[in-house]
């Protein structure tokens, strides 16, 4: 697989997640609490902007999905391995509301992740 291209959304921000699976997989299925395997790049919503890829340091990440932000602890369980799925997060899913000390606090966030391998953690 190649680093994906995340195409600017036009419209308001959803307010609630929005799963949307790009390429279907075949593999073993992500569960809720599991260990999952994956490449990624996020960018934010309202200006496109790349602000994290797993590409960018040319290597896959692992991580049990309880130590995520609740978009992706709501949005990968299903997923199955050798997919490729967007999220697109509000910020009470990310990293809470603007103000709340991260600097992507107050803003919804677009995930493209592809799921390289998953287990019950």
């Amino acid at each position: 697989m190649t680093k994906p291209e995340i195409e600017f959304q036009e419209g308001p921000a959803p307010t609630d997640l929005v799963i949307k699976d790009l390429v279907i997989g075949d593999g073993a299925e992500a569960v809720p609490g599991g260990k999952v395997e994956v490449h990624y790049v996020g960018v934010e919503y309202d200006t496109g902007e790349e602000f994290d890829s797993s590409w960018g340091r040319g290597e896959s990440i692992e991580f049990p999905l309880r130590g995520l932000i609740k978009g992706w602890q709501d949005g990968i369980p299903g997923m199955k391995v050798g997919g490729r799925r967007q999220l697109t997060i509000p910020p009470e899913l990310a990293y809470g509301p603007a103000g709340a000390g991260h600097r992507l606090s107050g803003k919804t966030l677009v995930f493209i992740i592809d799921l390289l391998d998953a287990s019950e953690g």
